[in-house]
């Protein structure tokens, strides 16, 4: 039983001079026999996990990164009806009502079935953009764009299943798999803006050279979900590192993980079938774990409130003409998720990494310098220190969402991680809808709403 056999594990591991091997075939759950130090090992499969969940950041975010990044087509379809604020003000309120009812419901959610539900939802979603493109064959009009909107709710949905169920099934796993996670969303945006300037390369002699773009890493992003679907259903729960941390997790007393050890051949069993102190499976309240995190929370919030207003609108609407022309605002989104991606592995080098509390909240709260800087620049300087700015935006948005959220789950156990990752998404999603309501500030007195 999978209680017992980890609960003599975990005596084990409380004796680092022992110099015994302990395995269980039967739970499917190995541990590694000590090393020469008396150090128990974790099982391996760990650059495995780590590639798996760089594969699954990405799918949690291309398809919205596929509507935001095709905005320069959208602008075309529908030029009064300013396509990259509205659908992100439509996107928000759907991820923040669907993430707050599942991280209230945390505990008690099959973490299996809320990704795997997550991911095809995106899945569908995607091919259905396509589908509105291909049916109305590229027309405008409010019909189509009502269509976009609703398909936006539902990426909404979908990134709420998916991201806050990731983060905090990741939380009580090894912080590189967070990071890899992490890094995964913002390759999203790297991969479909870096698709989007080569689609408008080879098609922009062409006519309707930006729907053909538009079409194409659509299907690709289609695809991307699928390989999603596949990957979190067979591979990664079959992971020997992943069951190691899922089974202690499962001794603490965590319920969410019960599907994923099934289906990787781990059978969970009752309190009652197996005598099992209750006392270790106390965990602090959502209440507890977030007055403790309160300064995580406002740093995670205030990251996305400065982000979210100035990316994506502001860049596509209030930054003039240049020389660039068309090139101009597809060029500051890709230089943005670039380094927003590279930005993500700068905490790996340990004398990198800023895990100071009060250090966060200092460089958290210097962002806000950003709003007047890029107000400055888009009014007097020249489209290379807009394009400076905006790398330096990625720059600090990435980095400090890695520095925070592979620091607050530490020294938790496996349901308060959980939960404390959930909380955390929530915070992030409040963030970003706080600052899409505030990016229509920049269009006050510079035209129609």
């Amino acid at each position: 039983m999978l209680q017992k056999t980890l609960r003599y594990y975990f005596i084990l591991c409380r004796h680092p001079l022992s110099k015994h091997t302990f395995k269980s075939n039967k739970t499917g759950v190995v541990m590694d026999a000590n090393d020469d130090s008396g150090a128990l090992k974790k099982p391996e499969g760990k650059y495995k996990a780590m590639a798996i969940c760089f594969i699954l950041g990405i799918g949690s975010l291309v398809s919205w990164n596929s509507m935001l990044t095709i905005g320069d087509y959208y602008y075309i379809l529908f030029p009064k009806y300013h396509p990259a604020r509205v659908l992100t003000l439509v996107y928000q309120p759907f991820a923040i009502g669907t993430m707050i009812v599942l991280a209230y419901h945390e505990s008690k959610i099959n973490t299996r079935m809320r990704n795997l539900a997550g991911f095809t939802l995106f899945f569908f979603s995607t091919f259905l953009v396509l589908v509105v493109d291909l049916g109305t064959s590229g027309k405008g009009g409010i019909g189509p764009y009502i269509g976009i909107c609703v398909l936006a709710a539902c990426f909404g949905i979908a990134d709420a299943q998916v991201e806050g169920g990731m983060v905090g099934d990741l939380c009580f796993m090894c912080p590189e798999f967070i990071q890899s996670y992490l890094a995964g969303l913002a390759a999203s945006g790297a991969l479909i803006s870096i698709l989007r300037m080569l689609t408008k390369v080879a098609f922009e002699k062409s006519n309707s050279g930006l729907r053909k773009g538009a079409i194409l890493f659509l299907a690709i992003s289609t695809f991307i979900e699928l390989v999603c679907i596949i990957l979190y259903a067979i591979c990664f729960a079959k992971l020997a590192i992943v069951k190691y941390y899922r089974s202690k997790a499962a001794l603490e007393g965590s319920k969410t993980v019960a599907a994923d050890l099934a289906a990787a051949g781990i059978q969970t069993k009752t309190n009652d079938q197996v005598g099992y102190d209750d006392k270790q499976k106390e965990r602090l309240s959502n209440r507890q774990l977030f007055i403790e995190n309160f300064d995580y929370a406002v740093d995670l919030f205030l990251i996305y409130v400065v982000t979210l207003s100035i990316f994506p609108g502001f860049l596509y609407e209030n930054t003039g003409t240049h020389q660039l022309g068309t090139w101009y605002p597809v060029f500051l989104i890709t230089m943005y998720n670039v380094v927003d991606l590279i930005s993500r592995y700068i905490p790996l080098v340990p004398w990198l990494k800023l895990e100071s509390r009060r250090g966060l909240l200092i460089a958290v709260f210097s962002r806000f310098l950003l709003i007047p800087a890029f107000y400055f620049t888009a009014k007097y300087a020249d489209q290379g220190w807009m394009i400076l700015l905006t790398s330096f935006l990625g720059l600090t948005n990435g980095y400090l969402t890695v520095c925070v959220l592979t620091v607050a789950p530490r020294g938790y156990k496996g349901p308060e991680q959980n939960a404390l990752g959930n909380l955390l998404v929530l915070c992030i999603l409040c963030g970003i809808f706080a600052g899409a309501v505030l990016d229509w500030l920049w269009i006050i007195g510079n035209g129609t709403f």
